[in-house]
């Protein structure tokens, strides 16, 4: 019934209110996101814009800002009683907590002095959580220009014979992993647990998007490319860590373990109407542009989601990213780990090779940590563990745990094999890559 009346509805003829009604909103957050512009003598997004703006209107009421999200995120988990789901629940609350009592340490110096080391507590809650703390908000605002008016729509119709190719997923998961993208692998993740759910994917095509697609969001990777020092090719950065992931998620569906799995699905898609896919994509942009909900109240909406997932991750990027950083500064361990990768950076003759894999690998435990690491690296190695951290998308503090709260059927151990790949993949992807936009273009 719903297919007929957007056929029927592809066959009509527009009005150009209608078409405008999805053009000027699409229109304006492409240019919150994506359009850098100058302001005052700063080359950079409109976002970040906004971002820098409010963190110098807060001043020193930022620390007491961020300090208020983690006491709610640390609380919320208490109040809907997460820690009852498992073991799995226990530990993440604690990280809450452990994030909890180094917010304190840190605004009011208290604790070990191998935690005020360069690059260590101070340098994560100043470039990492208050930045994060006041992004995520303001990109929730502006979210719905890109997801509430048809775009997601339009490019996810346009895109799906190319999903079907590439990925070797059903057409309408281009929605799915359009929604990823642009604003967070939790919403993805809900999306394609619920089509998972109902037989619309297989174990197979909902591992291959949750695993390949739920990465952090546009919003996220402003944050990278700001502590990487990348802002002025921000558009570059994107464009590659795009081209990177696309590239990985093609190459993974199609090796163990995920090509192993299950690929039964009940309700599987039927082959597309070869008509008209763009007066299709354009109507189904239409029928959602039209939704009677105003833009005040997807402003409101957004804003609660995204200031509650906010909440949700400062406490735990605080924890296990200072405990992680501790690890990386004190001990061997990424070391040993990142020797995993070490053979693919001599490959491509990189001087720091070795300081790359090892950076690289911190990203398992937290996206963030290799641009904390890099941060003062070459150009090539700044792209390369930028890149890299978005594109092989599990983390421990965060996406891992949200994909085993779903119904899709990936262990631990099968998620950790699938970032090992992952990674590996990006890194022979992004290293050339990355060579050569510094070679041509920077």
């Amino acid at each position: 019934m719903e297919n007929s009346a957007v056929e029927n509805n592809a066959k009509r003829k527009h009005s150009l209110a209608e078409i405008l009604r999805v053009a000027i909103p699409s229109f304006l957050g492409i240019m919150v996101f994506f359009v850098p512009i100058t302001i005052a003598d700063k080359n950079t997004i409109l976002l970040d814009h906004l971002v820098i703006w409010c963190e110098n209107l807060l001043g020193e009421n930022s620390q007491w800002y961020a300090l208020l999200l983690i006491i709610g995120g640390s609380v919320l988990p208490i109040m809907q009683k997460f820690w009852r789901q498992g073991f799995g629940s226990i530990v993440f609350t604690l990280f809450k907590f452990i994030g909890l009592v180094l917010a304190g340490m840190v605004i009011f110096k208290a604790g070990p002095a191998a935690l005020y080391e360069p690059f260590m507590l101070e340098f994560l809650w100043k470039a990492l959580v208050i930045p994060v703390g006041i992004l995520v908000p303001i990109g929730a605002i502006f979210m719905p220009l890109l997801v509430n008016y048809g775009l997601v729509e339009l490019v996810g119709t346009l895109t799906q014979p190319f999903m079907r190719l590439a990925f070797k997923v059903p057409g309408r998961s281009a929605i799915d992993a359009v929604a990823s993208f642009i604003t967070s692998f939790a919403v993805g993740l809900l999306i394609t647990n619920k089509a998972y759910l109902s037989g619309e994917y297989s174990a197979k095509e909902a591992a291959i998007i949750a695993t390949g697609f739920s990465t952090v969001s546009v919003a996220f990777m402003v944050i990278v490319a700001r502590t990487l020092g990348l802002m002025d090719i921000w558009v570059v950065f994107f464009l590659a860590t795009l081209f990177t992931t696309v590239i990985v998620t093609a190459i993974s569906a199609r090796i163990p373990p995920i090509s192993s799995m299950d690929d039964h699905a009940s309700n599987r898609e039927t082959t597309p109407d070869k008509g008209n896919r763009v007066a299709t994509a354009v109507a189904e942009a239409i029928g959602v542009a039209n939704s009677p909900k105003s833009f005040l109240n997807l402003v409101k909406d957004n804003l609660k989601d995204g200031i509650v997932m906010t909440m949700t991750i400062l406490p735990t990027i605080l924890s296990v990213g200072t405990i992680s950083l501790l690890i990386e500064k004190y001990t061997p361990a990424f070391d040993y780990i990142g020797y995993i990768f070490y053979p693919i950076t001599l490959l491509f003759g990189m001087e720091n090779g070795l300081e790359l894999s090892s950076a690289v690998s911190t990203s398992y435990s937290e996206m963030f940590l290799p641009a904390l690491i890099m941060a003062e690296a070459d150009v090539v190695s700044k792209l390369v563990a930028g890149i890299t951290a978005i594109s092989s998308i599990l983390f421990v503090s965060a996406s891992i745990p949200c994909i085993m709260a779903t119904n899709i059927p990936i262990s631990f151990y099968g998620l950790t094999v699938i970032w090992v790949v992952r990674t590996a993949l990006t890194m022979v992807i992004a290293i050339p890559l990355s060579m050569g936009v510094v070679a041509f273009i920077i």
